[in-house]
């Protein structure tokens, strides 16, 4: 049995890694080649102890996000394709919670797990925590992220690049309007790393343009009704703005709910992730665009890259997973792959 998602991964230097079975049945999960991180930022990858089994903990901000649960979905799937790896995932209810992600990790660390799958609103408050992971020997991913300078070494780092990614969106956004002039308006995640570049990709995109004027930028706290009060200020302070660009597809979703509440069906609403209610509402024409980053996919990737660093198969350094800008012409085929969503469509494609 092997899995059959490597066509969706479309990253030239990829790497292949075979895993056998007790019963000696190959699996296989083609991944990235792994980019080097900053100086000082890399554990040092040991020589696997040859342990039978696994336990990982997978670790995001909160289970309030959807995105999450898809990459502990797809963390799940690949542990249980394996038979050798135990996963459980801890976090708290809310992304805002930082002080409670902090106790859970501290309590995981005394648990005698094998590796972390780690993804924090937070990386300063986590790194002492992360050092003391790591100087028990247990094995730490970042995932959902980039960073190449977390800002105490870890063994590796899974996710898409974020800046590329909603730079790509600012392209799309170009082209779509031509010659036409907007005015734009932003919607920032929790100030950190994700909603920095995030936000910076997309601005650097439309940077000089002279057709783009961006108006306003202001925070949305990563949810849905964050992004509806945001997206209220920002279309009652600022009625001429006619493009909303969110970080976060939750915050897209709750900009467009103020703005139908407001009477304004004219607006292009641009966000990032591909949370398959986004996707929903993409193949209804609410929302216009997003930044497709197959969380599902990212937790298969980030299962194999953790079971790597604990073999010492793994050379260090960041894996890069795939996105791709997914409108009203091409969200259809990504709905009709339910299998690789969570949660699942709310009807058949």
């Amino acid at each position: 049995m092997s899995f059959s998602f490597r066509s969706l991964i479309a990253i030239a230097a990829t790497s292949a890694v075979v895993v056998l079975t007790a019963t000696g049945i190959a699996l296989a999960i083609d991944y990235a080649a792994p980019q080097p991180l900053q100086p000082g930022a890399q554990a040092p990858i040991t020589k696997g102890a040859g342990k039978d089994k696994f336990r990982i903990a997978y670790m995001p901000p909160a289970t309030e996000f959807n995105y999450y649960i898809a990459i502990g979905e797809g963390l799940k799937a690949a542990a249980a394709e394996k038979g050798n790896v135990e996963t459980f995932m801890l976090a708290p209810q809310s992304g805002a919670d930082i002080n409670g992600q902090m106790g859970m990790i501290q309590d995981v660390i005394t648990q005698g797990v094998d590796a972390i799958v780690l993804s924090t609103h937070d990386e300063a408050a986590a790194a002492p925590l992360v050092k003391q992971a790591v100087d028990k020997g247990i094995s730490v991913v970042i995932v959902n992220s980039d960073i190449a300078n977390f800002p105490t070494p870890v063994h590796a780092v899974v996710g898409y690049s974020q800046r590329k990614g909603t730079h790509k969106i600012g392209e799309y956004l170009l082209e779509r309007l031509g010659d036409k002039s907007v005015k734009a308006a932003v919607i920032e995640g929790q100030p950190g790393y994700h909603s920095t570049e995030r936000v910076g990709g997309f601005l650097d995109a439309v940077k000089g343009k002279p057709n783009v004027d961006i108006v306003a930028s202001i925070p949305g706290g990563w949810n849905v009704e964050g992004g509806n009060t945001a997206g209220m200020d920002l279309l009652q302070g600022h009625p001429d703005v006619n493009v909303i660009f969110a970080a976060n597809d939750y915050m897209i979703m709750g900009a467009q709910l103020a703005a139908k509440s407001l009477g304004r069906n004219d607006l292009i609403l641009l966000g990032n992730d591909g949370d398959t209610a986004a996707l929903e509402e993409i193949s209804k024409g609410t929302v216009t665009a997003t930044v497709n980053t197959t969380p599902f996919v990212m937790g298969q990737i980030a299962l194999q890259v953790a079971i790597d660093v604990l073999d010492g198969n793994f050379a260090g350094g960041f894996v890069e997973t795939p996105t791709t800008i997914v409108d009203k012409a091409n969200v259809l085929p990504v709905l009709q792959a339910p299998d690789k969503l969570y949660p699942k469509p709310s009807m058949q494609y």
